[in-house]
């Protein structure tokens, strides 16, 4: 059976030459399949390029606000005639008849695929000298498949790891244990992490940003350490990447990479500096999806970032803040657990009564209001209160235009500072010390570096950026159940289930599609 390939022209990402008219002429888009596509470099660029492109697809709310939602961090939010899904969300409660969490599942394995398509068909392409342009595209491909495996097993815990295009004789594997998804995840990690040259791309304009880089790669290695070794107790990563070698990958990227923090935190988030904005692709960003609002409301594209729209206010535009549909609201115990003085309060949350802001909660139709949002994120309004961009032209549910921060530097600082602890104290005290000097614009406010510091220390820094929900996990049941329950007010009442050890309900059209072959998570059935 052929399988046909589709082909993106990503401006958002990569910027791809035009096809000549005798190239329109004589190889029609339909007659693209990989039996006979793969033959020069500028085929694997295309086939790289539609790897990339389901990263876009992660920005739809999935993941990011599901796991904001599910931690400690955040509320269901959204109207109150709205489903009730998003309260599910937020308080474990929900049903796996809805098939939630489809979009997490079936985006990771749509970039499995691709990945694995261009892996296969390198060996095809005529590359003549130029070899090194292989290798860099096995990295690329490899890390985009690690990433996408990573994203999946995070929420579900065993997953059915690929590292090849499946036959139909394998239409029904079963999941795997974690250590055989991630042998997969940390070799695709190594290899790019080894094999990527030691550029840079975060440079204003740089044609390359978005891309993969060896620095993303070795940041990624050691966020994927971290998690695995934590979740599961081991010492390794499965038995690929010691913990001498991890810290050997984080210490090369806080001191090598180039890359650094931005000197005012609020700077980094468009509605939280506006005309002191850092720009997207500033020295911080280690890698991040790309968006733009090219779409101009074409829902047939993918090029716009669709999640802000879920985390603006509700009922319309308040001040700078453009609307959108009132999701994920903010626990107040988060925004409390900041001292006044750190400059990541403000940055980081609309208080909308500090601020002078006029919510009607009722009017609004707002569930769950706490009078807190997202200010990360949120879509901001022009001089004239109009959204920017639809007065751009585009669409305010599906063409706004931030990217979104997969590795911050200051992740890779912290994640330094952590794996540093035991053996290098000192070294782990000077990365710890840089976030939370930029933090509170002055050495004032350093403490002595322990192991739950370091972790409340990235509560604070990645607050709403998707990563919470995740650091629990690697902490255990009890410390998620200690962070995530809430008593009181019945509208906030939540009550984590260990029973569930944390991972995601399955979607059910996946069960049903495995043919008992695939079993749902413990606790949701």
């Amino acid at each position: 059976m052929k399988t046909y390939i589709k082909l993106f022209a990503l401006s958002s990402l990569l910027v791809l030459g035009s096809c000549s008219e005798d190239f329109l002429e004589n190889e029609p888009y339909t007659d693209k399949v990989t039996e006979n596509f793969y033959k020069t470099p500028s085929d694997a660029f295309e086939g790289l390029v539609a790897v990339y492109d389901v990263l876009q697809r992660e920005a739809y709310g999935t993941q990011l606000i599901v796991s904001e939602q599910a931690s400690d961090n955040c509320f269901g939010g959204f109207g109150i005639a709205d489903p009730t899904v998003d309260l599910q969300w937020d308080r474990f409660q929900y049903t796996t008849d809805k098939d939630m969490n489809a979009l997490t599942w079936t985006n990771s394995y749509l970039g499995i695929y691709r990945a694995n398509i261009l892996l296969e068909n390198l060996n095809k392409v005529n590359w003549g000298s130029d070899t090194a342009l292989k290798t860099r595209y096995e990295a690329e491909a490899r890390f985009l498949r690690a990433h996408f495996h990573f994203q999946a097993a995070k929420m579900f815990g065993d997953i059915i790891p690929l590292d090849h295009t499946v036959t139909t004789s394998e239409f029904e594997l079963p999941r795997q244990a974690p250590e055989v998804t991630y042998a997969l995840i940390a070799n695709d990690l190594k290899f790019a992490a080894d094999n990527l040259g030691p550029e840079n791309y975060s440079q204003a304009g740089n044609a390359n940003y978005g891309r993969i880089t060896k620095w993303a790669a070795e940041a990624y290695l050691a966020r994927t350490f971290l998690f695995y070794t934590g979740t599961y107790g081991k010492t390794d990563l499965a038995g690929v990447v010691t913990k001498a070698q991890a810290v050997n990958y984080i210490n090369d990227a806080v001191n090598n990479s180039g890359h650094g923090l931005v000197a005012d935190f609020a700077n980094l988030w468009l509605a939280a500096s506006f005309a002191n904005f850092a720009g997207e692709d500033n020295t911080e960003m280690v890698w991040a999806v790309r968006f733009n609002g090219s779409g101009k409301g074409n829902w047939d594209l993918h090029e716009g970032n669709r999640f802000q729209v879920n985390i603006a206010p509700r009922g319309g535009s308040i001040g700078k803040y453009a609307t959108g549909w009132g999701g994920a609201t903010v626990n107040p115990k988060l925004v409390a657990a900041y001292d006044n003085a750190d400059s990541r309060k403000a940055a980081s949350f609309i208080d909308y009564v500090g601020e002078g802001l006029n919510f009607d909660a009722q009017a609004r139709e707002q569930r769950q209001y706490t009078g807190y949002s997202w200010k990360k994120y949120c879509p901001i309004t022009n001089e004239a209160g109009t959204a920017v961009v639809e007065a751009n032209g585009g669409n305010f549910q599906i063409d706004n235009y931030q990217d979104y921060a997969i590795i911050r530097f200051s992740d890779v600082l912290l994640m330094a500072a952590e794996l540093n602890l035991t053996t290098s104290a000192a070294l782990a005290q000077t990365d710890y010390d840089r976030v939370r000097d930029r933090a509170f614009k002055n050495t004032l406010h350093r403490l002595p570096i322990t192991q739950a510091r370091i972790m409340e220390e990235r509560r604070l820094e990645f607050a709403l950026e998707g990563l919470r929900y995740f650091d629990l996990i690697r902490q255990g049941m009890p410390a998620m159940k200690a962070a995530i329950d809430n008593t009181g007010d019945s509208q906030f009442a939540v009550t984590f289930r260990t029973e569930t050890q944390g991972w995601f309900a399955l979607p059910q059209s996946q069960i049903v599609l495995s043919n008992g072959t695939i079993q749902q998570n413990p606790g949701w059935n």
